[in-house]
């Protein structure tokens, strides 16, 4: 069921069953950190962190159960620099259910390599939109409207953009803050140049590349295949205006969607007549040349 049908109108909200937005599972490693005794501690942290993502309220949008976001977040804590600090990395990946199929596509698989952060074990996570409370806090509540947004956006055109808002506003309450990952200056494809990139109204493109080639797409593939690939085809050509246009050097949030839907695109293309297959091939190489050799995949398959 489509998620924008199945959001129920809030003026049913005391006699609704309801269940938040998101299915977030949690994992934390701690592995690498070296003589730790307290092992418990990050045991306390997967379950409080697994916690704050799913039980808060993060729209103002009733889902049922079946429709929460399915994601996972990795965190790898990969040393501790101080009394109840921690310098660790965090993986992202959120997903979206396909419509008349058992098959979910990947929205977002991404890494934050800046995650520096404080907790006290059995410290709640406060969290507040209007101020930067604690990097744990806000990391975690950025990248949780990041998937809202991506999500959003799969669903209707720009839909994402009051979640979006929220991430900015987020990078912008820790313009002060001592740990990495938030202004401009530190390097071009951090949490502060993601936001950005998605706002930014040369990125727009990438925006109506999450709708066309999901709702337009891949919705469409269960009952009508040809027509499906072939709007997923021309959605391609979204990311590639953003390719050639070059807004910026590194452009980040192409940078994101590449890295989600890489081994998709070959799956989806493989299946193709061999002239699509062949415009596809070329397109991908063309915005992606590292994963060169995966795409060649395409036009080998019979």
């Amino acid at each position: 069921m489509y998620r924008f049908i199945g959001i129920v109108i809030l003026m049913f909200w005391g006699i609704t069953s309801f269940s938040q937005e998101l299915h977030c599972r949690v994992q934390v490693s701690a592995q690498q950190v070296q003589g730790s005794s307290n092992k418990q501690i990050f045991r306390t942290l997967q379950k409080t962190i697994y916690e704050f993502i799913n039980n808060r309220r993060w729209t103002t949008n009733v889902y049922a159960t079946e429709e929460r976001i399915e994601c996972t977040i990795q965190i790898n804590i990969t040393k501790q620099i101080g009394t109840d600090v921690y310098q660790a990395t965090m993986q992202i990946q959120s997903n979206r259910p396909i419509y008349g199929s058992n098959y979910n596509s990947v929205i977002l698989n991404t890494i934050d390599n800046d995650f520096q952060f404080e907790y006290v074990e059995n410290q709640p996570i406060e969290f507040n939109e209007t101020t930067h409370q604690s990097n744990l806090a806000s990391v975690l509540a950025y990248w949780t409207y990041i998937i809202i947004g991506l999500d959003y956006d799969s669903f209707s055109p720009m839909g994402g953009t009051p979640y979006f808002t929220k991430a900015e506003r987020i990078v912008n309450n820790a313009q002060n803050a001592k740990e990495r990952g938030w202004k401009a200056f530190e390097n071009q494809k951090n949490r502060y140049w993601i936001i950005q990139n998605i706002l930014d109204a040369k990125y727009k493109p990438i925006r109506q590349f999450y709708y066309d080639y999901h709702r337009l797409g891949l919705d469409k593939m269960a009952d009508k295949p040809a027509e499906g690939r072939s709007k997923i085809a021309s959605s391609l050509r979204h990311l590639q205006k953003v390719y050639r246009d070059r807004p910026n050097p590194t452009m980040p949030f192409l940078q994101l969607v590449l890295d989600a839907k890489a081994d998709e695109f070959v799956n989806v293309f493989s299946e193709g007549p061999s002239d699509e297959k062949t415009r596809a091939a070329n397109l991908l190489i063309e915005i992606n040349a590292a994963n060169t050799s995966k795409y060649k995949k395409i036009t080998s398959t019979r």
